[in-house]
């Protein structure tokens, strides 16, 4: 592989960068699979991720929806009740997300000498 330079460098990274500042952190990608594995309602999502607070819950799913990756809607009725969705843009990531399951199936077990 031939050195780069610094802007063809720079031009390299910028899109992982923005791909890492859109789905990375903790809880993104959890918040996402529990969504696209139809957990639509708040405390569901929150129920399916353990050690998730309401609080980052909540400003992770605002992210989310501000990057389209899901949609919010407001149901009526009594008590109101929020839905959220995967929008088809988020399917896009699944590709990327299986590949670092894999990654991470296999690093464990070539760290630690098992799976899970």
């Amino acid at each position: 592989m031939k050195k780069m330079e610094h802007k063809e460098c720079m031009s390299a990274l910028l899109p992982v960068r923005d791909t890492l500042d859109i789905i990375g952190g903790k809880w993104k990608i959890l918040i996402l699979i529990s969504i696209w594995e139809g957990n639509k309602h708040f405390r569901e999502i929150e129920r399916s991720i353990p050690k998730l607070s309401t609080k980052v819950l909540s400003k992770e799913l605002k992210d989310m929806e501000e990057n389209q990756l899901i949609t919010r809607t407001v149901l009526n009725g009594f008590p109101v009740r929020t839905e959220y969705r995967p929008t088809e843009y988020s399917k896009t990531l699944q590709k990327v997300i299986l590949e670092l399951q894999h990654w991470g199936a296999n690093h464990r077990k070539k760290i630690f000498g098992r799976e899970y």
